[in-house]
């Protein structure tokens, strides 16, 4: 019985302990984050990495809202884009058949689709004059979106406006 408290109280000093450490660990340095980034050299590597460097520029974005600072806001979010954007030309450079050689490309997409969100959040969330650099982030990011798609995607069927059909006449 005693091992068993023991054991508990053991157990809840770790978890006490992880749970302080935690933030600090997960939220690898953005900057740190950014130079291994910078550095990959294969772009699946890069891609795959963009998602946690994404998630992090996504958090800082976060308190930096919470903290008022739409500057920083901005220079995140426009940070993301040109990452995203460093991506995604590595991977056409690498693998310039995304059909046959999907993996970076579908975690860009995804990642890409949350990137958007995000951005929108924080156009709600921002004073009128910081919205337009948000805007303009977020067109970059929805065309980054639709290019991505394309790429993964290329034999679709155009969109095809149906046309209406003929009127019969008695």
């Amino acid at each position: 019985m005693r091992i068993r408290r023991n054991l508990l109280q053991t157990l809840g000093c770790a978890a006490l302990v992880s749970l302080m450490i935690s933030p600090i660990l997960a939220q690898q340095s953005v900057a740190e984050l950014q130079g291994h980034f910078d550095r990959e050299n294969n772009s699946v590597k890069k891609a795959k990495l963009m998602v946690k460097l994404g998630e992090a520029q996504f958090e800082q974005a976060r308190l930096a809202g919470k903290d008022g600072d739409n500057n920083a806001v901005d220079a995140t979010l426009e940070k993301y884009r040109d990452n995203v954007r460093a991506a995604l030309e590595a991977l056409k450079k690498q693998h310039a058949d995304a059909e046959k050689h999907s993996n970076g490309y579908r975690q860009m997409e995804i990642h890409v689709k949350e990137g958007i969100r995000e951005v929108e959040d924080s156009m709600l969330a921002a004073p009128a004059p910081y919205k337009p650099p948000l805007q303009i982030v977020r067109q970059d990011l929805i065309a980054m979106d639709e290019e991505l798609i394309s790429l993964l995607f290329p034999h679709r069927p155009a969109d095809k406006q149906l046309a209406p059909p003929p009127e019969k006449q008695p």
